[in-house]
């Protein structure tokens, strides 16, 4: 199967005619090939945004509202294809790709349709200047969203939604590791109506189309998900033109289990934070700090449900752990077990790659626990992204909140406890974004979404994406 890049509404060969392959993780095999696209793609995308920009920017909120919900109906009525093609493409279960990314991908839309009738601005009267002062909110003009591979169409739509609820006009480029969902979305929005040029897709690598879209002197905000390394380049590369930049990076999130938990709660919430999609997800809770009082008790408990978790086909029902998303990756992610015991740590289980029946040269491994004892060692401090996790004894509260806080990352972090007190001090003083009580991944999209340190620069979601994708202009009028 060839998919093409989708452009002023139409889905379009790349100009140079130069292909990748597509891989399906969970045999290993070829299933497809996706645009190798250059900067004249870009520029050809770009040219359609521009075009489609004037008349959208001023289409009314209730007809963009329309056209944005009308989107999220379709995205449902064609749940059960998109999350079989998202599970093809990423290797994640189908039953996780069902109840997670694609009702995601429809709320998105959903949230930020009905988000852009409410999003108002401020006015100020200036008593006795006799002066009025009132804010508009204006779109930017040509944007591009840049999103990963993990959660493919549910991080793509996120970006996308508030970008074209607000007037903009959108140059897109899923990873090129998962483009069948973003390449069915456009497919999507033809059928909903929304207007040629107001958003294209544009498939191809990072170093190339990424770096087209980025580099463009008329694309005046970027919006990227994805690693740390990757951000740090597209901001030296865009802050000197003055764009304006979203980045959501990386994450080591602390995992931080106090005796005083609701234990059960916290053991079935601690397996899901850890290993759901493959633990591949930047909000994942990779390193488990456990108060000395139940270290012994967590450590086997975990160890007992961990096991339970079956690694198989994600197309079966019965299946907890899929594929990784390329082989590529599984190799990075196993150098980092395979480093375990050299930094003193301790294997407790798995480790090992998995052969699946009727699926041996898939990209299979074993949820793995390791026990170290040094918050510096690289298992601690570097992002795996993978279905590995460390755990870690503490004493007292301070101890915690230094061994959460001692890493270059500042995302998410999750804190196990019933004590008010507690609580409080360690919200306020989590180096974190995100701070989950006695929860995981219970989102709410009117808030703020994103990372201090070298997690990130900016917020998504609710009104802090609205703001994003446009400017403030400031009106005074003087009177007599």
């Amino acid at each position: 199967m060839k998919i093409q890049n989708y452009i002023n509404g139409e889905f379009v060969n790349p100009i140079q005619n130069n292909w990748i392959d597509n891989y399906n993780p969970a045999i290993g095999e070829v299933y497809g090939q996706i645009p190798s696209s250059t900067k004249e793609d870009v520029q050809k995308a770009y040219e359609a945004a521009q075009k489609a920009f004037p008349t959208w920017s001023n289409t009314t909120l209730d007809k963009r509202s329309k056209i944005l919900s009308k989107i999220a109906d379709l995205i449902l009525e064609k749940l059960d294809f998109l999350a079989e093609a998202e599970s093809k493409d990423n290797g994640k279960p189908i039953s996780l790709a069902k109840q997670v990314d694609i009702p995601r991908a429809a709320s998105n839309f959903r949230f930020f349709a009905n988000a852009i009738t409410q999003f108002s601005s401020e006015a100020h009267e200036s008593v006795g200047l006799n002066a009025v002062n009132f804010t508009l909110r204006q779109p930017i003009g040509v944007v591009g969203c840049i999103s990963p591979w993990n959660l493919p169409l549910y991080l793509f739509t996120w970006k996308i939604a508030p970008a074209i609820a607000a007037g903009n006009c959108v140059v897109a480029k899923p990873s090129e590791i998962t483009p069948m969902t973003a390449f069915l979305l456009g497919q999507i929005c033809t059928e909903a109506g929304l207007p040629k040029g107001v958003l294209n897709i544009v498939h191809g690598l990072g170093t190339s189309t990424g770096q087209a879209i980025v580099a463009h002197p008329k694309i005046k905000a970027i919006s990227f998900t994805g690693g740390t390394k990757t951000g740090a380049h597209i901001a030296s590369v865009a802050a000197p033109m003055f764009k304006k930049l979203s980045l959501e990076l990386g994450g080591k999130n602390p995992n931080i289990i106090f005796a005083d938990c609701d234990y059960d709660k916290m053991l079935a919430t601690t397996v899901r934070s850890s290993f759901a999609n493959q633990g591949q997800i930047c909000l994942c809770g990779s390193r488990i700090f456990v108060e000395e009082k139940i270290y012994d008790k967590f450590k086997k408990d975990f160890i007992k449900k961990v096991a339970e978790l079956k690694v198989g086909n994600p197309s079966e029902e019965s299946t907890n752990i899929g594929a990784l998303v390329s082989k590529e990756h599984l190799e990075k992610v196993k150098r980092y077990i395979d480093l375990a015991e050299n930094e003193g740590g301790k294997i407790l289980f798995g480790g090992d790659k998995v052969a699946v029946k009727e699926c041996e040269q898939g990209y299979y491994l074993q949820p793995t626990i390791i026990e170290v004892f040094d918050n510096k060692c690289s298992l601690n401090q570097e992002e795996i992204f993978g279905p590995v996790v460390t755990i870690m004894s503490f004493k007292t509260d301070e101890e915690a909140l230094s061994l959460a806080n001692d890493v270059k990352y500042g995302l998410s972090s999750t804190l196990w406890t019933n004590n008010l007190n507690r609580t409080m001090q360690f919200s306020k003083q989590l180096h974190t974004g995100i701070v989950w009580v006695n929860t995981w991944m219970l989102r709410d999209l009117r808030t703020p979404f994103g990372g201090q340190k070298d997690s990130g620069v900016g917020r998504e979601g609710g009104f802090e994406a609205l703001r994003f994708f446009t400017e403030p202009k400031n009106i005074c009028i003087q009177y007599e």
